[in-house]
């Protein structure tokens, strides 16, 4: 392409130098200001060609210099309305300028967007042909806004990747990326980046993300970085990156429509940008502007998929919806009472008036949204005011159905009825039979994990919680402990409690550490304590609790289990100090297994300094603990 340009350049020089005697100091003028935009034109092109002289070519001047006159023709191309009216235009005797041809194609491309079976008839039209045929022979004259729009239309088309005049008019779009403005770069990516990649235009494609990263500085307003975010920020990772940069440079001027469409593009993708994220909330709560009901539920959703902690937005997001709860259907309900699930934030006055929307609707809310709608409730461990009326109206809906659900919704929802302690042995019965049971006990997928690691609780609520149940209950094999329960990261809180825990048993054969259960809960520590609170050596012991059952000897009279349960962070709902549902479970399962629990939570055990006060605050659980369990 660089020899091409060098050779074109030479003969214009030469051309110029051959007539420059004849040629009047005001043709001078007009050849200064024709020479720089024909240079421009015929580079970018094989296609074009110079005039035999340059009198030939400054009599071409008036094409390159200003925008043609509205023209008769240009009326034409924006009212049609069928393809037919276009390409009569091509043999109706009217002046066609360089841009009439792409005008007309992109015009077409409008009328067949909704008509895709006219498409194939359309290629095997002779006038279309020929239409493309003009398009190609005149693609160096065509500008920039029109020439973007043509190889969206083509694409949009349908035209075959192998065709001539598409890849004339890619090729002349690659040559021209330097010189386009960055709107026409940002609509190119924003309408034809999906064509490009499922058509094999890598090459084109890339140069264009490269093009739009090197000159992000260039984006003025708010829409085009939203709108690139969207659907360019996925295929560049370091264009996301600068368009982060940028949205958060501009976000002061984003209403609040801009605010949901970047939270929602940013959980999309799983992209948790914590400055972005901070200067979106700080807007969110400092502005007054009104929030809509979609508005708001969009934010919630993208709030609880990036998992972003801010309590002052999910005051105001729960204020602003509570007056729109009577308006919201069953499925967005069911959404946003799982958003603020996953955000750990439970806004009493909401969710009562979420279960008033259930109660109201009971005869049309579908069993899928209201399985969502207990679990979101299970995961917070939320138990409404009218808590009988609600479960008597989830029982009546679930009974019949639970069968016809899909089977990890049917486990989900069992297990939700065991978190809120409403669970009946029909519905035991309806998850813990062989058949639904053996597809998630070979699970290898994070989800069919997850799935198991509930019927284990299920099984245990059935075991420990529910005696008058007589079956049927997961195999034995099933209540082996994987592997994967033990793999988990060691925190902080979970090393100073063992290391605290060892140095006052003295000997690490009187506890046992990092215990996984029957029951599908792993204790941090379990200790024997004999009727003088003297640590016995838990091992020699017969271990119910354990599969398999462990030790021979059974325990003394008196003797007492004592299990730690440390709580951390994450283990607490949002600014609360009250357990979530699955973790208050655990402690009822431990409980009931016959154990006495010592709770260790993260917010007491960050006020002891020494290993002395951590020690001595240990021995008071213990002895509270023992303590509690003789007043009874």
């Amino acid at each position: 392409m660089a020899a091409r340009l060098v050779k074109r350049c030479t003969c214009l020089l030469r051309e110029a130098t051959l007539v420059a005697p004849a040629v009047a100091p005001v043709g001078r003028l007009r050849l200064t200001q024709v020479a720089p935009r024909t240079l421009t034109s015929s580079a970018t092109s094989p296609s074009s060609h110079f005039p035999g002289s340059l009198s030939g070519l400054l009599e071409k001047e008036q094409v390159f210099t200003t925008r043609p006159e509205q023209q008769e023709v240009d009326q034409l191309i924006r009212k049609a309305t069928r393809p037919e009216e276009l390409l009569e235009l091509l043999g109706g005797g009217h002046h066609l300028h360089e841009n009439h041809a792409a005008l007309m194609l992109i015009q077409l491309s409008r009328l067949l967007s909704d008509k895709p079976e006219y498409k194939a008839s359309l290629m095997r039209d002779a006038r279309f042909q020929q239409l493309l045929q003009l398009v190609d022979s005149q693609i160096a004259s065509v500008w920039h806004g029109p020439l973007v729009r043509l190889l969206r239309s083509l694409y949009a088309l349908a035209l075959p990747a192998a065709c001539k005049e598409l890849q004339s008019v890619e090729q002349e779009v690659r040559w021209r990326l330097r010189r386009l403005r960055y709107k026409h770069l940002a609509f190119l990516a924003e309408s034809s980046a999906t064509y490009m990649q499922e058509r094999g235009s890598q090459e084109l494609l890339a140069e264009l993300l490269l093009h739009l990263e090197r000159r992000w500085a260039e984006i003025e307003d708010g829409r085009t970085v939203v709108a690139m975010m969207a659907k360019t920020g996925p295929l560049s990772e370091p264009l996301m990156t600068r368009l982060e940069d940028k949205c958060l440079e501009l976000v002061e001027q984003f209403g609040p429509d801009e605010l949901r469409k970047v939270l929602v593009t940013l959980a999309a993708q799983n992209r948790r940008s914590v400055p972005l994220l901070r200067a979106i909330s700080y807007h969110l709560v400092q502005k007054p502007f009104p929030l809509t009901k979609c508005i708001l539920l969009d934010l919630a959703y993208a709030y609880g998929k990036l998992g972003f902690q801010q309590p002052q937005v999910f005051q105001r997001l729960a204020a602003d919806l509570l007056p729109h709860t009577p308006s919201l259907t069953s499925g967005e309900v069911a959404r946003c009472a799982k958003s603020f699930a996953l955000l750990k934030w439970l806004s009493g006055p909401l969710f009562e008036a979420f279960v008033q929307h259930v109660l109201d609707r009971a005869q049309t809310v579908p069993v899928p949204y209201l399985c969502n709608v207990l679990l979101a409730f299970a995961h917070l461990n939320f138990r409404p005011e009218r808590e009988d009326q609600f479960f008597r109206l989830v029982h009546e809906k679930l009974g019949p159905a639970l069968t016809g659900l899909h089977p990890a919704l049917q486990v989900d929802a069992v297990w939700a009825l065991c978190v809120l302690q409403r669970v009946r042995e029909t519905d035991l019965r309806a998850v813990l039979r062989p058949g639904l049971c053996t597809q998630f006990l070979e699970g290898r997928s994070p989800k069919d994990q997850s799935t198991f690691q509930k019927l284990l609780h299920i099984n245990a609520s059935a075991h420990l919680e529910h005696p008058e149940y007589t079956g049927p209950h997961l195999p034995a094999s099933a209540l082996v402990p994987r592997l994967s329960a033990l793999d988990g990261k060691v925190t902080p809180l979970q090393k100073e409690l063992q290391d605290t825990l060892k140095g006052l048993l003295g000997d690490s054969s009187r506890g046992s550490f990092m215990v996984p259960t029957q029951y599908g809960w792993v204790l941090d520590a379990e200790v024997l304590l004999d009727p003088e609170s003297q640590f016995l050596p838990p091992r020699d012991f017969v271990a119910p609790h354990l599969t398999p059952p462990s030790g021979s000897q059974p325990l003394p009279p008196g003797a007492k289990r004592l299990a730690f349960l440390r709580w951390e962070f994450p283990n607490y709902g949002s600014r609360s100090r009250d357990l979530l549902g699955r973790f208050a479970l655990a402690r009822r399962h431990v409980r009931a297994a016959g154990f006495l629990v010592v709770d260790v939570p993260y917010y007491e055990w960050q006020e002891l300094r020494s290993e002395w006060q951590k020690g001595a605050y240990l021995k008071d659980k213990m002895r509270k603990a023992v303590a509690e369990e003789l007043a009874k």
